[in-house]
Parts: structure tokens; sequence; C-alpha cells
């Protein structure tokens, strides 16, 4: 007889800069998208390098505008409309991280290693639903946003893993022997193959849809509802 399988989840490509407010902002939203949606997607982290070099970004990008100052200015007045979040009085005015790679960097390292089974990914109901690897990456934001730590600086990264038992030597391991920087390069690839433009992105149905920036929840729901609502054998008429 015939049997039906159970419908494969619908794949979405996150991207985002840790160091990027509206990715901090938009948190809320994802966990949201996760928690009603957790039977029926899956979504691929991938992080790309908008900060790069914030001295190019802000200090050169900004200079006109006032430099640090005027971007911490731009931060809190971003994040004064959304009460839940936390951001520290002097965000971008102290331990200014020189760059976001190296943060993105680490987060491949333990990608890497949950793919290769090393560190379980399971949900941990202290984590608020949240898989371990999204607890390392939000703390990651937290530890920028709410407590003006410098997450370019590998030492910081390293006590966030300890903080959750993460397997130090074999980060290292990974990111020695180059797996996870061939892992933060292949997100740069897939940035420009989905033609991502900035931080947050959701790329849904393998490029076909695109939400860029401070998108609102119900948009995000709406378009996946979309997808959930096409018949699964669909023929191409093109």
């Amino acid at each position: 007889g015939l049997y039906l399988m159970a419908s494969p989840s619908i794949r979405i490509h996150y991207f985002s800069d840790v160091l990027c407010v509206w990715a901090y902002l938009a948190q809320v939203r994802l966990d949201e998208l996760i928690k009603n949606y957790s039977s029926d997607i899956e979504v691929s982290y991938h992080f790309m390098p908008i900060f790069a070099c914030t001295e190019h970004r802000i200090g050169e990008g900004w200079k006109n505008k006032g430099g640090y100052e005027a971007f911490a200015t731009h931060t809190h007045s971003v994040c004064a409309a959304y009460s839940y979040l936390n951001l520290h009085k002097d965000v971008w005015q102290v331990n200014v991280p020189k760059t976001s790679a190296t943060s993105h960097l680490f987060i491949k390292a333990i990608q890497c290693l949950i793919n290769e089974g090393v560190i379980n990914n399971d949900a941990k109901a202290d984590f608020q639903g949240r898989s371990i690897f999204e607890e390392f990456v939000w703390r990651v934001r937290l530890a920028f946003f709410q407590d003006a730590r410098d997450i370019g600086n590998r030492e910081v990264l390293m006590e966030i893993s300890y903080s959750l038992q993460l397997p130090i030597s074999e980060i290292e391991h990974v990111l020695n022997d180059g797996s996870a920087l061939a892992a933060l390069f292949r997100d740069v690839e897939l940035r420009d193959e989905f033609r991502v433009e900035g931080s947050p992105t959701y790329i849904l149905n393998e490029g076909r849809q695109k939400l860029y920036g401070n998108v609102g929840y119900r948009i995000i729901e709406a378009n996946l509802n979309e997808i959930l609502k096409q018949p699964k054998v669909e023929a191409s008429w093109c």
C-alpha cells in the first residue's frame, strides 16, 4: 500500500549580523514564529558581515553625522519604541567591537560541532524553548546590546561558551582547522546567491520570497501561511 510521508518542514534561511540593532529587536518575532510553527519550519541561521569593520562602517560612514556618538543615539532611538528591549546606556560608546566577524566565526564553530554531533542542540526549558545554538547567539547579542561588552573579543565569546558549558577544546579545534571559517564564507556566498541586502532577512521558498528589515510579525506569518497552504505536489507552469 501507499504510505503518506509526513510533509517536510519549510526551510527559512535567516540572515543577520549580531551587531545589527534591527536583528536584536526582531529576535522576539523570530522566537514567536519558531514557537508557533515549530513542526512546520526549520530555520537555517546565516551571518553576514555588515559590521565586519566597525571603524569603516561607523567611524568613517557616520563621520559627518557625529561618528560613534551619533550611532549610539540612533541605536537608542530605534530601541525606544520597543519596551521589551534592554539597551545599555553606553552602547557603541564603551568596549566598541572592532568587528562582528569574531562572533560570527565562533557561532559557525558551534554550528559545525552541532552538525558533527559533538554538541547536542536540543531545546531546553530554561532557555525559553531555544536550542543551545539559538541561546548562544542570543547571549552574544545580549552581551553587546544589554551589557556593552566587546563581542569582537574572543575572550568574551569564550566566557559565554563556558557559561553554557560548551566544549571549549572542540570549539578551538574547528576554529583552528578552518572548518568554522569555511562555514562562515559559505554564508557570504549564500548571501550573494539569495541577493540578501541587509539584516535581518528571511528567505522563504528557496529564494522566491524575501522579507528584509523591520518586518512585522503578521507579515512574516502571512508569507509563511501562504507557503503552508500550497499543495505539496505542484506542477510548474513555466
